[in-house]
């Protein structure tokens, strides 16, 4: 537990220093290769947990420590030492000796004083310390105070419902492969297993409880694909049918770019800025059975990519905040900066106005973000409209909202999608 301890801290305190999670946690499995599997997920269960809830553990700690100018990292060790203390499994006891334990290789030993004094002053004062957190509304809600305030302003009968969303475990749902199974049967095959889940959407399944992929029948046989609920409306929606050239832009990992392939016959280029993110998108469709041209570019400078013949399809999955799937990357709510979306409209938009020129008239585009921030969304579509008079704004199925703004709940996560035909 204390190697555990020792890198759950300082995941969350490299996130704190402004570092995404996945590559904090990617980069310690790498230097510590000999971590064993249920190491490396207690490890992963620490830091989301104590960011999910940072808030709070914030608030806190304000109460408890005279200094607010704590050293960063050992801020952190603290912050999942009552995360674990508060919420955790793990006897209490074993929780502070081993804190302990780690604040002695810091600093020449010097935190550790510190260390103890703090955690079990919070065992002492927790039910105090927890209800008066619930009074101040970023310890409640466990978002920065901006974010709270945009989520009243944008849904003012739904905030509460989005801003607990994101605080959740998110649920897990598979995509079945239509070309080799059906959801009924995938979910016989699941049942057999001891796997309890229900169909949920066109082809969609959502598990009861998450598993490993290992442990699902035909994973590695392309039976299925771990993805979204929500995120599978994008490959029906864009309407894809045999023959016609598609281009899924931002592709990867290849969650929708193995969805396309997997509805019709169609000449498919998945396109990423990351080189290194397209292995993902191969490996994906290999396990898949399904083929595209997986091509490294800016979907923003065509040149360099494009042959010049126009598509008849085109995904618009654009770079955003990642807003609506928090609860899947806990960090991001801390990361993110109401300046920053100043950045992403000008990315957004530049994209959309390219991509439009590659597409044939006619043709379609679905602009889809995984944001809940309307300034990424009907504002960006409202300008775009604006400034092309031949996009039409298609309507949506009936089982979508009319605005195309997905919430995340407890089937699935936020997306936002605009469905375009060019005349």
């Amino acid at each position: 537990m204390f190697v555990t301890q020792r890198l759950a801290a300082q995941a969350v305190a490299a996130v704190l220093s402004g570092r995404n999670l996945t590559e904090v946690l990617q980069a310690q499995r790498r230097a510590n290769s000999e971590l064993e599997p249920r190491q490396r997920a207690a490890i992963q269960d620490i830091a989301y947990s104590t960011l999910r809830r940072y808030g709070e553990i914030a608030h806190m700690l304000g109460q408890l420590l005279s200094r607010p100018d704590t050293d960063p990292e050992v801020h952190a060790l603290l912050a999942t030492g009552i995360q674990q203390l508060a919420w955790g499994r793990a006897a209490p006891y074993a929780v502070v000796d081993h804190a302990v334990k780690v604040a002695s290789r810091m600093n020449g030993g010097r935190p550790k004083g510190l260390v103890n004094a703090v955690l079990r002053n919070f065992q002492r004062r927790r039910d105090e310390l927890l209800a008066a957190a619930a009074a101040d509304p970023v310890a409640r809600w466990n978002h920065p105070r901006w974010w709270v305030e945009a989520m009243q302003q944008a849904y003012p009968t739904a905030w509460e419902g989005v801003l607990q969303a994101n605080n959740t475990h998110p649920p897990m749902s598979l995509r079945v492969n239509r070309r080799k199974s059906t959801p009924e049967a995938y979910l016989l095959a699941l049942r057999e297993a001891g796997i309890e889940a229900t169909v949920d959407g066109v082809a969609g399944i959502r598990l009861a409880h998450p598993v490993a992929v290992e442990q699902l029948p035909g994973f590695f046989d392309g039976l299925c694909s771990v993805q979204d609920i929500g995120a599978q409306w994008a490959a029906p929606l864009l309407d894809v049918h045999d023959g016609m050239r598609v281009l899924d832009a931002c592709c990867a990992p290849g969650g929708k770019t193995g969805h396309l392939l997997e509805l019709a016959d169609i000449d498919l280029t998945a396109l990423d800025v990351e080189a290194a993110r397209l292995e993902r998108v191969r490996s994906n469709l290999d396990r898949l059975g399904l083929a595209a041209t997986v091509v490294a570019g800016d979907a923003a400078r065509p040149a360099t990519w494009w042959n010049g013949e126009a598509f008849d399809r085109i995904l618009a999955d654009v770079p955003c905040s990642a807003s609506g799937v928090a609860r899947r990357h806990p960090d991001i709510k801390w990361l993110r900066r109401p300046e920053d979306f100043a950045q992403f409209a000008t990315q957004q938009g530049q994209m959309l106005d390219v991509l439009w020129g590659c597409l044939k008239p006619g043709g379609k585009l679905l602009y889809v973000t995984c944001s809940v921030f309307p300034q990424e969304n009907q504002t960006q579509l409202n300008q775009f409209i604006a400034r092309h008079a031949d996009a039409r704004l298609q309507a949506l199925p009936d089982a979508l909202p009319a605005d195309g703004q997905l919430l995340p709940n407890e089937r699935l996560d936020g997306f936002f999608y605009a469905l375009l035909c060019k005349d």
